[in-house]
């Protein structure tokens, strides 16, 4: 039997020991809603930003964790590696992370006709893709 969805949009957690620069990046930057904070069920704090309809949740955790997953290019581990957001901005998106200091791991390209994309990286390495997609 297939997922019966309650929303049309998911909700992603990224954790992290850095949550003043996530939320700069995530927040200010990109320009994500901000609602109140919550405890966190298993010790610390989530910060909840909408992205559209998603809910992309900065969870602080306390005691500070101390594993890492290894940042960098999408082919150098297996699990989660990066996600995408479709815009309409593309290009200012890109020039206006460019200008607040965010790493560009891919620049704006066309991989096929009709697609355009760009990727960033967030102040902890994980990677944030932007796609465009024509017409």
């Amino acid at each position: 039997m297939p997922v019966e969805l309650s929303k049309n949009a998911i909700d992603l957690g990224i954790v992290t020991n850095n949550a003043e620069a996530m939320l700069a990046f995530y927040r200010d930057l990109l320009g994500f809603v901000e609602e109140p904070s919550t405890p966190f069920p298993m010790g610390g704090t989530m910060y909840r930003l909408w992205c559209g309809e998603s809910l992309i949740k900065i969870v602080v955790p306390d005691p500070a964790v101390t594993g890492v997953a290894p940042p960098g290019p999408i082919t150098r581990a297996v699990g989660y590696r990066y996600w995408t957001m479709r815009v309409t901005n593309l290009e200012a998106m890109m020039e206006q992370c460019e200008a607040a200091g965010a790493k560009i791991v891919v620049p704006v390209t066309s991989p096929r006709p009709g697609v355009t994309i760009g990727m960033v990286e967030d102040p902890d390495g994980n990677w944030v893709e932007f796609v465009n997609y024509a017409g």
